[in-house]
């Protein structure tokens, strides 16, 4: 039976953590004290891409390595801070001189790659409002958030153009500019376009970063709801310090890190701590423009030197399927940090990382709303397998219950509830574009309510149960999905599992579980019942599934979150709501 903790020994952290996880380290943080290392606008104000970029530039790391891009065909191409400074300048006169006024609506719909990071920081540094898009969105989901964004400005690729936008073009009137480029280096020729190439040649490096201050509008990004339209959640500049400070803290970056942040840039994850956290940081961050193979990723880690990985659970998972044996054919003497973050990470996979890479991961919590890492498993702090760890240095976080009346009670420890936040805190989202109603019921007095249910132990971790709507209510008792599919993923054979909630006339709901198998394993009656009976014997008969069905691969969003609402919709023959974040749509 493994241990209920992970203990961290000194000798075992390589580095001094940036922060102790102390009584003493919380009473003397303040966010006043940690802006200070934050310069401003020259001219006074605040701007993301300035302090992520330029004042690095105009000082001693001008020359200190940004970007590290490691293209699919081999190639790779180190981008220093003074590059950067210089195109990203480059991109936001560009900008300028179409005419783009500062909060214009600038998508970027690009792979992996450096006209990505132009993109997002030229167009911040030109005062522009940004939202990174997947690339694997199709034409409809493309369209949808570019007219609910009013879309002025678009950056993307001529292959993504021609495959993806051409056909939706009439649909969007507010699209006044497309800058395309050619991933193969030709010069794009699409009538009513403009070539990035070009015009980038064409602007000066020398830029005026657009006056913005604390509280304008920097980021806009979408995420989608259990049905209906996608919802616009609106960042500001300020989002700099909590990125500052969440990268130095929960992901313990130091300057000489090589960090390597696996999620997409459409992701709030791949902007917030893809792009913007270790620049702010100045560290390097590694860019992999390729899709995921586990023999590349671990080649990656290995031959990159990474120090500080942070990637998602479906990831983690990928790599757990591919065995161990594949791991174990490289070395990673330099990783010293690794950290998850898109769903709560099960305890299985927390201990993967510990007996087969060296280094347990230490699973996080944050939401788009909040703009960056609310709670954490830091790098000194013991690891409770399964919990979410504890809030960051200036989060204060409760579980709660809110009433009808509008009540909101703050509840004891081992207690079920709504985990809430305490406002405010640099980086928390503004508004919901064009949805102030769902925006003020976000909020109850000073308390942002997640719509997450958790608990909080006696030793302050957070322990995540559900989506509120996911919980199961079933003969009196509240079933949390995530315990029932981590006791399923403690099978041998079990490489993923999702539980809903079935109804049930005398019950009100029973537990149904969907698994997929790890390779060696194939669907049997007598696995089946093997299955049922390890989580009857784990969790007891009141909380474990009465049912079980196979799948080759369960739905996840591309962010890597399991999409049970869709499940339980194709189980009950409910409508299927918005699936323009579904991984594999098709």
């Amino acid at each position: 039976m493994r241990p209920k903790l992970i203990d961290k020994l000194p000798a075992s952290l390589r580095v001094t953590p940036n922060w102790p996880d102390s009584a003493e380290a919380r009473a003397a943080f303040s966010w006043a004290a940690e802006a200070e290392n934050l310069h401003g606008l020259p001219a006074g104000g605040l701007n993301l891409a300035y302090e992520a970029v330029d004042r690095h530039a105009e000082g001693h790391r001008g020359a200190h390595v940004a970007l590290r891009l490691l293209g699919r065909d081999g190639n790779r191409r180190e981008v220093s801070y003074g590059e950067l400074s210089r195109l990203t300048s480059r991109f936001a006169n560009l900008l300028r001189g179409l005419g783009v006024q500062p909060g214009a609506r600038l998508f970027v719909l690009c792979n992996r790659g450096l006209e990505l990071y132009l993109g997002v920081l030229g167009g911040l540094k030109a005062g522009c409002v940004v939202s990174p898009l997947f690339s694997a969105f199709g034409p409809e989901p493309l369209a949808t958030r570019l007219r609910l964004g009013e879309g002025s400005v678009l950056l993307t690729s001529a292959a993504l153009y021609r495959r993806k936008v051409a056909a939706i073009r009439e649909q969007l009137p507010l699209l006044e500019h497309v800058l395309l480029y050619d991933e193969d280096g030709a010069a794009p020729e699409v009538p009513g376009t403009h070539d990035l190439q070009r015009l980038l040649a064409a602007a000066s490096d020398a830029c005026v970063v657009a006056p913005t201050g604390r509280d304008s509008p920097s980021l806009l990004h979408f995420t989608s709801g259990t049905t209906g339209t996608p919802k616009g959640a609106l960042h500001v500049h300020g989002a700099a310090l909590l990125h500052y400070v969440t990268g130095k803290y929960a992901l313990d970056l130091h300057p000489e890190d090589i960090f390597w942040c696996t999620a997409d840039p459409g992701w709030v994850t791949g902007t917030s701590y893809g792009i913007l956290a270790p620049l702010l940081l100045g560290v390097t961050s590694v860019v992999d423009c390729a899709d995921f193979d586990a023999e590349r990723w671990y080649a990656i880690l290995e031959r990159e030197q990474v120090s500080v990985w942070y990637t998602a659970p479906t990831a983690i998972r990928l790599l757990m399927k591919a065995g161990a044996e594949l791991a174990h054919g490289h070395r990673y003497p330099h990783l010293r940090f690794i950290a998850s973050v898109g769903e709560p990470l099960n305890p299985e996979a927390v201990w993967w990382g510990q007996e087969v890479l060296g280094l347990p991961i230490h699973d996080n919590w944050w939401q788009t709303e909040t703009g960056g890492i609310m709670l954490a498993n830091t790098l000194a702090l013991p690891i409770k397998p399964g919990s979410m760890g504890k809030p960051l240095p200036g989060i204060e976080a409760a579980i709660v219950r809110h009433e009808a009346d509008g009540r909101l009670d703050i509840l004891a420890d081992e207690t079920l509830g709504e985990l809430a936040l305490r406002q405010p805190w640099p980086g928390m989202f503004r508004a919901y574009l064009g949805q102030d109603e769902r925006y003020r019921r976000c909020f109850a007095g000073d308390w942002y309510l997640s719509g997450d249910l958790a608990r909080r132990d006696s030793d302050g971790y957070y322990w995540f149960i559900g989506r509120s709507d996911d919980v199961i209510k079933s003969a009196g008792h509240l079933i949390g999905p995530f315990e029932v599919e981590s006791a399923l993923l403690e099978h041998p054979a079990v490489a993923e599992a999702a539980v809903i909630g079935k109804p049930d006339p005398l019950v009100g709901e029973t537990v149904k579980a969907f698994v997929s198998l790890k390779g060696d394993y194939r669907p049997s009656p007598a696995l089946h019942d093997e299955l049922l009976g390890h989580a009857r014997k784990r969790l007891g008969a009141a909380v474990a599934p009465k049912e079980l069905d196979f799948l080759p691969s369960l739905p996840r969003t591309r962010s890597g979150k399991l999409m049970r609402r869709l499940l339980k919709a194709h189980e009950l023959g409910l409508p299927e709501g918005d699936l323009s974040t579904l991984e594999n749509p098709t």
